[in-house]
């Protein structure tokens, strides 16, 4: 049995893994999605980066988890990414769902042309305002589904995308599974790419969008299983 900690990206909480969770408990494993400072029903939370690799830390001691699977989406790849290397020997696997990587320093908008959403958040109260329905189109879901995710979702702590990274080593340093969804661009990132060629770094292809959790729950869950148990 594995246990899987799982943190989607902006805007989403805990809610985002219901399916995912349900196929990943079906196949034996434990599941255990966190909603971060900030969003869904933790929204009145103040939150900077550091606060959300807190709480992954947190989620992960306050279970007692060992040998444990961190899972991050999108964003959510670097916190995940910072609190895989904070929770020493407790770590089995970092998996990279179509996510950042953390580079100590950079923050989540320093890699990608990002002005507008700086601006966004500034005229915003320090908020950065969920996506329109337009900016799901193409991803392979559904408009129930991209209906639901727009019901749902809710304004991300700008402090956590402008913050810089901190890391005593390297993302690269880590076992980890960089899951790539081709719809939202054919090959990683260039400084993802890199880091693939480590030895017990791996690459994963799923021909669909950028939310898979809504699109493809039961196979994001059977690569999550099977990235665990070839670890």
């Amino acid at each position: 049995m594995t246990h899987f900690v799982l943190v989607a990206g902006a805007f989403l909480g805990g809610w985002a893994w219901d399916e995912v969770a349900a196929e990943l408990r079906a196949a034996g494993d434990e599941a255990h999605p966190l909603t971060l400072s900030g969003l869904a029903e933790r929204s009145a939370e103040p939150a900077g980066l550091q606060t959300h690799v807190r709480d992954v830390v947190a989620e992960v001691e306050r279970l007692g988890l060992r040998d444990v699977v961190l899972v991050g989406h999108s964003y959510s790849g670097i916190p995940v990414g910072q609190a895989a290397e904070r929770i020493g020997d407790r770590l089995g696997r970092v998996v990279y769902v179509d996510a950042s990587v953390p580079f100590d320093g950079e923050s989540f908008l320093a890699s990608w042309p990002s002005d507008h959403i700086r601006a966004s958040i500034e005229a915003n109260g320090g908020s950065w305002l969920p996506l329109d329905a337009d900016d799901y189109a193409g991803q392979d879901l559904t408009d129930e589904q991209i209906a639901g995710i727009l019901a749902r979702a809710t304004a991300h702590p700008g402090a956590t995308l402008t913050e810089g990274a901190e890391l005593k080593g390297s993302a690269g340093d880590l076992p980890s599974t960089y899951i790539k969804c081709l719809l939202d661009g054919d090959t990683p990132p260039p400084a993802v790419t890199e880091l693939l060629e480590a030895e017990h770094w791996e690459l994963v292809e799923m021909n669909t969008g950028h939310w898979p959790m809504f699109s493809r729950p039961a196979e994001l869950a059977r690569i999550l299983h099977e990235s665990a148990a070839g670890r």
